[in-house]
């Protein structure tokens, strides 16, 4: 086994592509190149400026941990910002004053019972909430408080926040960032599945028809046992050279 953060996501598919592309450049094949690009999970800042200099791909082979498979789709996020204003006060007549951590509670507490959007394919639409902050001292009660909220989109962004903007007025509701849902090229013989997570190829929409496979489960990513066995490593950049060349043999274009 490999342990540590990237082990899966995504350091370790980042060495098996590079092998992979070893191998098929002493193959002989000359239509294969990488791109690898910084800052997918706060503002895909590189996928974006990546996007504004495609030398016209035919096909991208994105790498996530999806447990060896291709996946078949990903569902898009909605990041929104909610923020609740009182008015502080002493803490001893809490009455008297207004507690924005009280509004931002209720507002979080109100949005477990949204009914929220579903689809055959991907299911229903999830939530969580990262982020959360506000008051500057346990005597005082709190003028600001603030929470981050991730939501797993199964169709149109819209959809979603509408349903958030009811938290109105215990909270104001700031978007911060949407990626829409996707649905992926697959290669027949490959098992396939969709996953809940998402991805840079909304972004990276110059770059040829996608494909998403990685070894690994993205269910130990962003934990303390975050880990990727050496027999899926290995196995991974075999299934990375068949991909490519399944797909090299559809046409003579770059992948």
């Amino acid at each position: 086994m490999l342990y540590g953060r990237g082990a899966c996501d995504a350091k370790g598919i980042l060495a098996a592509q590079v092998a992979a592309a070893e191998r098929l450049r002493a193959a002989g094949h000359r239509t294969v190149g990488l791109l690898f690009v910084v800052g997918e999970e706060r503002g895909s800042e590189g996928a974006t400026l990546a996007n504004q200099s495609s030398p016209g791909s035919r096909f991208l082979v994105n790498g996530e941990p999806t447990d060896s498979m291709l996946a078949t789709g990903t569902r898009g996020i909605v990041r929104v910002r909610l923020h609740a204003r009182g008015r502080a006060g002493h803490s001893s007549a809490p009455e008297q004053f207004e507690s924005a951590i009280e509004k931002l509670l209720d507002a979080l507490v109100r949005l477990r019972s949204m009914q929220l959007p579903s689809d055959p394919v991907f299911g229903t639409t999830s939530y969580s909430v990262g982020l959360i902050s506000g008051g500057v001292a346990p005597n005082v009660v709190p003028a600001d408080a603030q929470a981050e909220v991730m939501f797993r989109i199964v169709g149109d962004a819209d959809d979603v926040l509408a349903e958030v903007n009811g938290l109105e007025p215990l909270v104001s509701v700031e978007e911060v960032l949407r990626v829409p849902p996707v649905r992926l090229h697959t290669i027949p013989g490959f098992p396939s599945r969709s996953f809940p997570f998402t991805t840079d190829i909304p972004l990276l929409d110059r770059w040829g028809a996608p494909l998403l496979f990685g070894p690994g489960s993205f269910l130990v990513a962003h934990t303390d046992d975050e880990h990727l066995s050496i027999a899926e490593f290995d196995a991974a950049i075999d299934a990375y050279v068949r991909i490519v060349t399944a797909l090299s043999e559809k046409r003579g274009h770059s992948t």
